[in-house]
């Protein structure tokens, strides 16, 4: 068998971390960490993953925010409630979020600030019908255009589009999670 030769990126990749299973952040943050490490400068931003200023339900933030050479930028309603259930469905100022997440999305892939832009679930947020694939496919474009960064987008999809456009794609498979017992998230694990 020949030995496979490897060659040097002559651009900067587009990553795509997706399927029902658990790990997609896990994986963003991982990677922020390796490029941190680097020296690489790393912006961050969430989509409906809200925020309200008193009660943070993302135990990662917590560290996420200290470390140098990474910018943080949750958007999203909260939608965790006072008796501690989830709010679903979509409000105006969930797609009003949504919006403020992908105005910060287009500063970081046409900025020279990051060499390492994370889109956490964005894809998730399109799926929700917080966005279009439209507005997707346009930052894609975007990215493709302009000072270059690696480029991750997270969520949920089945926009085979997005999938086309990447250059890296992970699928998070369940195989068997103890929700399905009827476990509750853990802090520290689920978020």
């Amino acid at each position: 068998m020949a030995e496979k030769t490897f060659i040097e990126p002559t651009r900067p990749q587009l990553h795509v971390y997706t399927g029902e299973g658990k790990g997609k952040t896990t994986a963003c943050v991982g990677l922020a960490i390796r490029a941190l490490g680097a020296g690489m400068g790393v912006w961050f931003i969430q989509f409906d993953k809200g925020y309200n200023g008193v009660n943070e339900h993302y135990a990662e933030r917590h560290i996420l925010r200290s470390l140098p050479g990474l910018r943080l930028d949750p958007t999203g309603c909260e939608r965790i409630q006072p008796d501690g259930h989830f709010r679903f469905g979509v409000t105006v100022e969930d797609k009003a979020e949504a919006q403020r997440g992908l105005a910060l999305a287009r500063d970081a892939v046409t900025s020279d600030g990051a060499g390492l832009v994370i889109l956490d679930e964005i894809l998730s947020a399109q799926q929700y019908h917080l966005i279009t694939e439209a507005e997707i496919l346009e930052l894609i474009g975007l990215w493709r255009k302009g000072p270059r960064c690696e480029l991750v987008l997270s969520g949920r999809t089945r926009l085979q589009s997005v999938l086309d456009e990447a250059d890296l794609v992970t699928e998070m498979k369940k195989i068997k999670h103890y929700y399905d017992a009827g476990l509750i998230a853990r802090r520290g694990i689920e978020f």
